[in-house]
């Protein structure tokens, strides 16, 4: 008889963030003797398939998360999609179900794919946003994003608790609820000394249209670049493509193994701000210059949070020029000594070591939410 608890591990595919951040949670199952599946779409599920091609991996409906050209349209964009993301929550929820019963599923730990909640099995939530910040209604969002993470048993952060975190407001809760955990940064990556081979490495990921449009941008001001560059486009093909042109080399993705030492042979790196990339250099202890994605306000809190702590300067896609590295020079960078906790600590949920959670008799009725949204949505329709 098979006694080895089979673990979901399924990561929103919102860019690669979620997806990577998620190896290392992995690595660490397999190496305590738990069997896992994955689940995801799109990039997120291709990157995991590539990493762990012998893994058995399933494919969850589709948020659809895609970005506008103007950044200023892009919370009037998600306000809109939120009928279709909340279609997308209900339908993976009911997928859940068939997932636990067919492959004998005995626990979920879902980075940020709000339906994979149940009372059949030990779930766990990945988030470093206790806090959601959306302008002026943050207390709104922050406080529908709470009721979805109380729907599992666990909350786990990926970062330090306190003065040493790297997200700051993001994953500062007032709550003491012993369901919240606090992982330090989660990083597949680490820190080795190579022989430098490029000046400056690109990295590049997120929906479209922003991604090719940075990646546009980036080209186009670093031909007046004369150090070498390598540029990581962050589109997960089958087949691996590598172009040659004037001080650059273009690769449309690297394995891990290949993004921890070209990262480790480039001086610094260009990117965006999201999370898990911050987390990655942390602990590769790197000088980098952050390009948020226009409009994406935990991106533009993070560029400034890091800018004030003197670790890494930041220019908004729009003005960047290439005269702006010169910045890197009186930023200190992220020094090493960030690493992650050792995972298997937090691995007694699935073992039966804890009690399971209490839940919110607070009831939270997507399809109410589903008819107010599209309510309020076909009202705007009709106005004159």
């Amino acid at each position: 008889m098979n006694n080895r608890k089979t673990i979901l591990v399924a990561p929103l595919n919102w860019g690669l963030g979620h997806a990577a951040r998620c190896i290392p949670i992995i690595k660490a199952l397999k190496t305590e003797g738990f069997t896992v599946i994955i689940a995801s779409d799109g990039g997120a599920l291709e990157l995991l398939k590539k990493e762990f091609p012998n893994t058995t991996a399933l494919e969850l409906p589709e948020y659809k998360v895609s970005y506008t050209k103007d950044g200023a349209d892009l919370k009037k964009k998600l306000l809109a999609s939120m009928p279709r993301f909340l279609k997308a929550i209900k339908a993976e929820h009911k997928a859940l179900n068939h997932i636990i019963a067919k492959y004998a599923i005995t626990g979920v730990i879902s980075d940020n794919r709000l339906g994979l909640h149940t009372k059949k099995v030990p779930t766990v939530f990945i988030t470093h946003q206790l806090t959601v910040l959306s302008g002026k209604t943050t207390w709104l969002s922050t406080f529908l994003h709470k009721q979805f993470i109380k729907r599992f048993d666990e909350c786990w952060v990926p970062d330090y608790k306190g003065n040493t975190s790297l997200s700051g407001r993001l994953s500062f809760s007032k709550n003491t609820d012993s369901s919240i955990k606090y992982l330090g940064p989660l990083s597949r990556m680490k820190h080795s000394a190579e022989t430098l081979k490029y000046k400056a490495i690109v990295i590049l990921s997120g929906p479209e249209p922003q991604r090719t449009l940075l990646e546009e941008k980036l080209i186009k001001e670093l031909k007046k670049y004369s150090g070498r560059v390598l540029v990581v486009q962050g589109i997960l093909e089958e087949d691996q493509i590598y172009i040659k042109k004037d001080n650059f080399e273009i690769v449309n993705y690297l394995t891990t193994q290949e993004l921890e030492r070209a990262i480790n042979r480039s001086e610094f790196v260009i990117t965006r701000s999201g999370y898990t990339t911050i987390m990655d250099l942390a602990c590769l202890g790197k000088k980098v210059f952050f390009i948020p994605t226009p409009g994406q306000t935990e991106q533009e809190y993070l560029a400034e949070r890091l800018k004030q702590l003197g670790i890494a300067p930041f220019s908004s896609q729009e003005t960047f020029k290439v005269k702006d590295l010169a910045k890197l020079g009186v930023y200190k960078g992220f020094t090493s000594g960030y690493k992650s906790e050792d995972l298997r600590q937090f691995f007694g949920l699935f073992q039966g070591k804890r009690e399971l959670r209490t839940h919110s008799k607070f009831t939270f009725d997507i399809d109410l939410l589903l008819v107010r949204f599209n309510n309020m949505f076909d009202n705007r329709k009709t106005e004159p």
